[in-house]
């Protein structure tokens, strides 16, 4: 598996997990409280810290790990963490540019709901569920593209 797949799953991974958690205990208190009550905010900036520092020791796991069964092994090197071949290079940018499309829609999504003058809860959430559905979008495609291929 290419190193840049490796770091795919762990962004999807983490991703997942991640805004689970943060909107499985947000938006679990929508019906129980009125939504201009309810303390969103320190919530989605630990989810926000915590998805940067889990991505960034899950890169870190993913290279120590490659760079371990490289010398076990035998096969390849600890070189393989810095290649990136144009097969990589073709993946990322297609999965960037479909996930950039992705957050395109759900930003116009949240200018309608500002115009509209929604609750600050509603925009807030719609906007980090955006970039969540486009990170995982982009993950996806990339994972296809390298099962897959184009």
């Amino acid at each position: 598996m290419p190193f840049e797949e490796k770091l795919t799953w762990v962004s999807a991974v983490v991703i997942t997990v991640v805004s689970a958690i943060y909107l499985a205990t947000v938006l679990g208190r929508v019906g129980d409280v009125r939504v201009s009550e309810i303390a969103y905010q320190k919530p989605m900036l630990i989810a926000i810290g915590v998805a940067i520092v889990a991505t960034i020791v899950g890169t870190i796991i993913a290279a120590i790990g490659t760079a371990i069964s490289a010398e076990v092994t035998g096969n390849g090197s600890v070189d393989e963490i810095d290649r990136k071949d144009e097969r990589d290079v073709h993946i990322g940018r297609r999965g960037e540019l479909v996930g950039y499309y992705v957050l395109s829609a759900g930003v116009v999504g949240v200018l309608a709901l500002t115009m509209l003058e929604f609750e600050h809860f509603w925009i807030a959430n719609t906007l980090y569920l955006s970039f969540v559905v486009a990170s995982l979008v982009s993950s996806a495609v990339k994972l296809v593209a390298y099962h897959r291929g184009f």
